[in-house]
């Protein structure tokens, strides 16, 4: 499967259009199709009878949910009437609905309304005699959860027996063994403090006003989407508003969005929707400036241009912020087209990873160290306090461009708790391409690699234990290209012995990473996780070093931003 495809290509669930712009918005009733997402769905689907003795009428489906599907009827063949019963087989394409689904189904259905609109063919729709869900729990996901509890099992059995027999091999490398054992117990203290994690419940009448900030900069293909998600949002009208701040784009992003614009205006009364255009393109940081200056409410939900929110996550967001102490939270960001090619596969499973393991462990201590930018929310009174000093943010002497996000949560962590809310979801889109992918692997080592620094002047101050896990977490992979190194390369020319005990335990960690996600996900895309780490230990633990020597390259590499320009001029000279 290729690793470059077409920005048109990108493979995700279609959820169909409600006939209203923002369905969820509190006081508008609900959806008429009730609490069942319909998705745009063309799937073969074999129609027989209940007996399955006459050959099978063959269909192609309209759209579909849990609870039923839309059929488009061939013309010719009789049409059936309400109450008439059919067993459906098909099978679910990845991507066509949320992750889960994927699956050969047999399901028996009942006609419940018959179409003919004059656009074509009839349609006939079919209720399932169980929603898919439980279908699937009982056919499917039992079987996986399962299956993740067997190789969780296998992990931590093989953790313990290679710590064992690695006592023998101390005497002929103690760093590499020292190494071993520091980064096993860094990694799996993660997962256990994971499974301790809780969201902050959601109390009905906690309802701040929120702000949702939207920096935008030549984002055509998503940004209607965006903010369409962003109004849409199961929170009282009056208690929020959305800001977008078009940082200068090139393409035809303010056409889409003023075009967007006049719709709100002619479905939604009021003033939650508000433009910013900047002269010139100044960079994230003083869009998202930009749009908290102009924000009237309290706390500020800030939200990437090509990021959707659920209907819920302000809701959600906003509930750790009864703890006064509470200076900022990041909601979990999934993987949106994940299904378009295996790096985006990839990418699903360690985002997941990221959020639900590594941010929640951090949370235990109310100490996470990155507030993600698809999704955080800030006090605005944090945010204004430190504002001029993150606009204006330099590291030996260069000007900081990129990291944003990290940058932000260091200003708020210092003197504040930072928080996780699982709950609190969002979907964004991950580069497909390799190049775009390198680029921003790049970007975000430079950045972590600077914030981390920062951090480590006021991190031991916090939990004790999150202190020490922190500076694990720093030193460990500044070192792992030299132990990679010693113990696949050194180590066997210089001892003759093949390092099988150092590749079984990356093979054990990996499979840990990977149970846990296929536990929690009861996903087909779990195994994406070991080729992950394979390809991480190949690909991307190399960008460290470089990074280290680059720090103080500017340009984000995934976009052509002002400092990309500048850059690639100099290039040309």
């Amino acid at each position: 499967m290729p690793l470059s495809v077409d920005p048109q290509a990108e493979i995700y669930p279609t959820e169909k259009p409600d006939r209203r712009l923002a369905p969820n918005i509190q006081g508008r009733g609900a959806s008429r199709r009730g609490p069942h997402q319909r998705y745009q769905a063309d799937i073969p689907i074999s129609v027989f009878d209940l007996a399955e003795e006459h050959t099978p009428l063959r269909c192609v489906s309209e759209d579909l949910s849990s609870s039923g599907v839309l059929l488009n009827w061939p013309e010719g063949e009789k049409l059936p009437t309400n109450g008439d019963k059919f067993i459906l087989r098909f099978t679910m394409p990845p991507g066509t609905m949320p992750e889960g689904y994927e699956a050969s189904v047999k399901m028996k259905a009942e006609v419940v309304r018959i179409v003919e609109d004059g656009t074509g063919g009839p349609k006939i729709a079919l209720n399932f005699s169980r929603d898919l869900e439980k279908y699937l729990r009982f056919r499917k996901w039992i079987r996986m959860i399962a299956t993740a509890m067997m190789f969780l099992l296998i992990s931590f059995l093989a953790v313990i027996y290679m710590r064992q027999e690695s006592i023998f091999y101390f005497m002929f490398d103690a760093p590499v063994f020292l190494y071993g054992i520091i980064a096993s117990i860094f990694l799996i203290s993660r997962f256990v403090f994971a499974f301790f994690y809780r969201n902050v419940p959601v109390q009905e009448d906690y309802t701040p006003g929120v702000t949702i900030v939207i920096p935008c900069f030549n984002e055509e293909k998503w940004i209607t989407k965006t903010i369409q998600c962003a109004i849409d949002q199961d929170y009282p009208q009056e208690k929020l508003e959305v800001i977008l701040v078009d940082d200068g784009s090139t393409d035809n992003s303010m056409a889409a969005i003023l075009d967007f614009e006049q719709k709100i205006q002619k479905e939604i009364a009021g003033d939650r929707f508000t433009v910013i255009e900047q002269p010139r393109n100044m960079g994230k940081r003083h869009a998202l400036a930009a749009g908290a200056l102009r924000a009237k409410f309290d706390l500020l939900v800030f939200v990437d241009s090509d990021s959707f929110l659920e209907p819920n996550a302000v809701r959600e967001i906003v509930q750790p912020f009864r703890d006064p102490k509470m200076g900022a939270v990041s909601g979990r960001t999934e993987v949106q087209n994940k299904w378009t090619n295996i790096l985006t596969k990839m990418q699903a499973v360690r985002y997941y990873v990221a959020f639900r393991f590594m941010k929640a462990a951090e949370s235990v201590f109310d100490a996470v160290t990155c507030l993600s930018g698809p999704l955080a929310c800030y006090r605005k009174s944090l945010v204004m306090h430190h504002l001029d000093a993150w606009l204006n943010q330099k590291f030996f002497g260069y000007p900081a461009t990129f990291g944003d996000d990290r940058s932000l949560t260091n200003f708020i962590l210092a003197e504040h708790r930072t928080g996780y809310q699982d709950a609190a979801v969002c979907s964004t889109i991950v580069p497909s391409s390799m190049h775009v992918f390198i680029r921003q692997q790049m970007r975000w080592k430079r950045s972590w690699l600077r914030e981390t620094l920062r951090a480590s002047a006021f991190m031991w101050k916090k939990e004790p234990f999150m202190a020490l896990s922190f500076y694990a977490g720093f030193i460990l992979p500044i070192l792992a290209p030299l132990i990679v190194v010693r113990t696949l390369e050194i180590v066997p020319l210089e001892l003759g012995l093949f390092p099988y005990k150092y590749l079984l335990g990356i093979l054990t960690m990996s499979m840990l990473m990977s149970a846990s996600y296929l536990l929690f996900k009861r996903s087909n895309l779990w195994l994406y996780g070991i080729i992950f780490c394979v390809f991480y230990l190949g690909v991307l633990l190399w960008q460290l070093p470089i990074a280290v020597f680059t720090f103080w390259k500017s340009e984000w590499g995934t976009r052509n931003t002002a400092m990309d320009v500048i850059a690639q001029e100099k290039r040309k000279q």
